[in-house]
């Protein structure tokens, strides 16, 4: 069927789509503004979301929280329930009440949950700064993807999707580099104080949208206060939110689609919340600085910077690294959205799912720098593929006074995947992969062994120097118990005591370590989960073809 002139039907078949420069030069003035919006939030969200992990996990004396996996595991748990679940119900409010309204009120709840991170430092403190941004980033959604589902049209949808993408990840690219630079810069006053400038910094530029809003026009305005109209006078009847929610989700190609892609968002999401603690522990990014410069270390402040490297420019964050991700989407993704555009809407989120997986089990299976590099790059493209394709999908088949509603459908999956890895992942690597518990694990067969002992002399002091604990606690340690010992190590701190107490170098212990434990059991089952997954996309794909031979529609 024709595009935008039937509003009351959408059809299942896919429709063609203009050419590349084309469809650029037909998206509309406010499609640019909402994808500037959104390119802010996105990078004073992954300002924080790109580093949470390390955050949470790195021990007390640098900066950190201190805490395991696991329990980061049940934090992040609730933050991606809260963030995925409410805009099942927020995405009917902002078709109700309009897009500005909630886009506005959004923008100050996720400040304030910036605000509660910087000034308490403490676990309790970011759990609730994390639900509160969580609830923010809940409301700001439904309404920027319903405003760009109305600017655009099925003609123009694929490029429209994939530049909002990359817009999306120029946000996403420039985050983790200023979390950065901010956790660098300001660690010589303090650790924990670069961590408040991070919080901060995102508090500064998500106010940027206020700017932003006051160049924003409603698309649908009218007609939204038409149907308001109409129901004060008595004229149209309007349902009860829960109740027309509910009888969307009931429709058959809604649910399938919906429950098929939960296992997408659960391998997906384990990039962003397992990957950086996996590159800080596992990923020797040596041979990236040995390639890149000579000596393997730099003091060139721009590649410091885009690099998102260690003050001392010898090294490469785990952010830094990750965030290639976004610095490949930033510059092509107008070019794969082109590509997939190409192809029916289910075959490209297929081969983009098996390409993300491929990835997946790639990591698993190295601790070289520049396979890591690649294995990010082919998530990526398979990234591109997919992930903008099941936002353009459901926002075309939505009905046209229900798009911000079923855009906030599309958080369902992300509830129920996230959520699940959110919990699952975390605990999945501490169990398989923790280099702090594998570390007190070898700690102590070597203190049994007698080829470890505490350091003394100038070796605690430079112990004392990495660890919360003074150098007179340590050596109060001498002579204790091997377990008493071991169990007073502060989380995160056990390799650094693994290297100073055996006086092996860092890297041979890290690869006995590696080599002596299952690293690869992580990503081999979020390998299995996105094989599952894609299998799925597949069948419902062939469905979604019948019937649109069918000639039939979604009513």
């Amino acid at each position: 069927m024709s595009e935008s002139n039937d509003h009351d039907s959408t059809s299942l078949a896919d429709v063609k789509q203009l050419g590349l420069f084309a469809a650029i030069a037909s998206l509309s003035y406010v499609f640019w503004v909402v994808g500037a919006m959104e390119m802010v939030e996105r990078l004073a969200y992954y300002g924080v979301k790109a580093v949470a992990a390390i955050y949470a996990t790195d021990p007390v004396s640098s900066g950190g929280l201190g805490v395991t996996p696991g329990e980061f595991g049940v934090l992040l748990m609730l933050w991606a329930l809260v963030q995925s679940i409410l805009p099942v119900f927020t995405g009917g409010l902002s078709d109700r009440y309009g897009y500005k309204l909630t886009i506005f009120c959004s923008t100050v709840v996720k400040i304030l949950g910036y605000v509660i991170m910087a000034v308490f430092h403490t676990y309790w403190g970011f759990y609730a700064g994390a639900v509160v941004l969580a609830a923010g980033t809940a409301v700001f959604k439904p309404g920027i993807q319903g405003t760009l589902v109305k600017a655009t049209n099925r003609s123009n949808s694929s490029m429209a999707w994939g530049i909002f993408y990359q817009t999306v990840n120029i946000g996403g690219f420039l985050g983790p580099i200023v979390a950065a630079r901010m956790r660098s810069d300001f660690a010589a006053i303090s650790p924990a104080h670069g961590w408040t400038m991070v919080f901060v910094a995102c508090a500064l530029i998500i106010s940027c949208n206020f700017i932003l809003l006051l160049s924003y026009r409603e698309v649908g305005k009218e007609e939204r206060l038409e149907r308001a109209r109409l129901h004060r006078e008595g004229l149209r009847r309007q349902e009860s939110l829960w109740i027309e929610s509910l009888r969307e989700l009931t429709k058959p190609h809604v649910f399938l689609y919906l429950a098929i892609f939960s296992g997408f968002w659960f391998m997906f999401n384990t990039l962003f919340d397992v990957l950086p603690l996996h590159i800080r522990d596992w990923v020797d990014r040596s041979d990236v600085m040995a390639t890149l410069f000579e000596g393997g270390q730099t003091s060139n402040g721009f590649f410091k910077f885009f690099l998102g490297m260690n003050a001392e420019g010898t090294d490469i964050n785990p952010e830094g690294l990750l965030n290639l991700n976004a610095g490949l989407i930033m510059i092509s993704c107008f070019f794969f959205a082109y590509l997939s555009g190409l192809m029916r809407a289910t075959t490209s989120m297929v081969v983009g799912t098996l390409m993300a997986t491929l990835s997946l089990f790639a990591i698993g299976h190295t601790t070289a720098g520049w396979t890591m590099v690649g294995a990010i790059l082919i998530f990526s493209v398979g990234e591109m593929l997919s992930s903008p394709k099941f936002s353009e999908f459901i926002g075309n088949f939505a009905p046209h006074d229900k798009k911000a509603m079923y855009l906030g459908f599309s958080q369902i999956p992300l509830a129920v995947g996230w959520t699940l890895e959110g919990y699952l992942g975390p605990w999945l690597y501490g169990i398989f992969a923790s280099k702090d518990l594998f570390s007190r694990q070898l700690l102590v067969e070597r203190l049994n062994a007698g080829t470890a002992h505490l350091p003394s002399g100038d070796g605690v002091v430079k112990l004392a120097e990495q660890s919360t604990l003074t150098a007179q606690q340590i050596q109060d340690l001498a002579g204790g118990s091997t377990e008493q010992l071991v169990s007073t190590i502060p989380q995160g701190e056990a390799f650094n005591w693994l290297v100073a107490m055996t006086g092996e170098p860092a890297k041979a212990l890290t690869g006995t370590l590696y080599q002596t434990h299952d690293i690869h059991m992580v990503w081999s089952v979020m390998g299995v989960v996105g094989i599952l997954t894609a299998a799925g996309i597949y069948l419902y794909g062939r469905w979604i073809l019948a019937l649109s031979r069918q000639g039939k529609e979604i009513q």
